[in-house]
């Protein structure tokens, strides 16, 4: 939500969200600056937001803005700074340190307030390996598909081939590095289907969430992360069987007419972990 519109601000802090991100970079306007960071200001001040985390996504390092927005979004009840156009790993670090230094003076646990950065630039893909190793402090990526089309000139379809390689490229530098990786907002919002669509895609590729720039996004983005009943009693089916098979002293072996071995495991205790985070019962 733009940092200077209160009402959204509001609105967001009722949904049933994992994050709330509050905005000082493009959803607001070079001379409503100042009045998003006053926006923010109060709002952290004043608002609950309950259970979910708070963000804000202050402007890029490579811009003269980010010192005061920094300086603006900083607070104990900050969860993290959403860095966007990170470019490389000097632009995570100086971000740290300064965080870091609030930390310090106001005696909060090091790394209480995390980073995510933005992947959407030709030059952050190229750079994804330094950037992913940065800083303890930084905990997901997040592909930016809009910003990246722009910047190497592609178009935007919705197959999204033109984007595929970087997309890939961000989750598999997030997976390399035990970091979330958040996919790329879908900015028709009036176009369910194409979300779905997308989100699945996502999921299907290794992403562990998705950006909403709108309400009505919620629910299918939610929906397609957490998994249904039934792929939750098949993952727990298939661990308990491969703890007895080990017990046992076998390898591979044979669950409901598939072979199964070690990777499809993995799999089963990645829906759990999903299930877990999306607040599924687990029996």
């Amino acid at each position: 939500m733009p940092g200077d519109d209160r009402r959204k601000i509001e609105k967001a802090t009722g949904l049933g969200v994992d994050a709330i991100i509050m905005d000082l970079e493009d959803g607001v306007a070079l001379n409503r600056k100042d009045a998003a960071r006053s926006g923010i200001i109060s709002a952290l001040n004043e608002l609950s937001f309950g259970s979910k985390a708070c963000l804000v996504r202050i402007n890029p390092v490579s811009t003269p803005l980010w010192q005061d927005d920094l300086e603006s979004a900083l607070s104990p009840k900050l969860n993290a700074i959403v860095l966007p156009k990170v470019e490389h790993e000097a632009h995570i670090e100086i971000v740290s340190e300064r965080i870091a230094a609030f930390e310090h003076r106001h005696n909060l646990p090091l790394r209480t307030i995390s980073l995510l950065a933005i992947i959407e630039t030709a030059l952050g893909v190229v750079n994804l390996r330094e950037i992913a190793k940065a800083d303890e402090r930084l905990s997901a990526l997040v592909f930016g598909a809009e910003d990246l089309a722009g910047d190497i000139g592609a178009t935007r379809t919705p197959g999204g081939e033109e984007v595929f390689y970087a997309r890939s490229a961000v989750v598999l530098h997030a997976r390399a590095y035990q970091l979330a990786a958040i996919d790329t907002p879908f900015v028709d919002f009036h176009d369910a289907s194409g979300l779905l669509v997308e989100t699945e895609r996502a999921l299907r590729m290794g992403y562990t969430g998705k950006l909403a720039i709108h309400p009505n996004q919620v629910e299918v983005i939610q929906q397609t992360f957490t998994p249904t009943a039934e792929e939750i009693r098949r993952a727990q089916r298939l661990i308990a069987a491969h703890d007895l098979q080990q017990t046992a002293g076998s390898g591979v072996f044979a669950f409901e007419g598939k072979m199964v071995d070690m990777p499809m495991i993995r799999a089963a205790q990645t829906i759990l972990a999903r299930a877990k985070a999306a607040g599924s019962a687990l029996e």
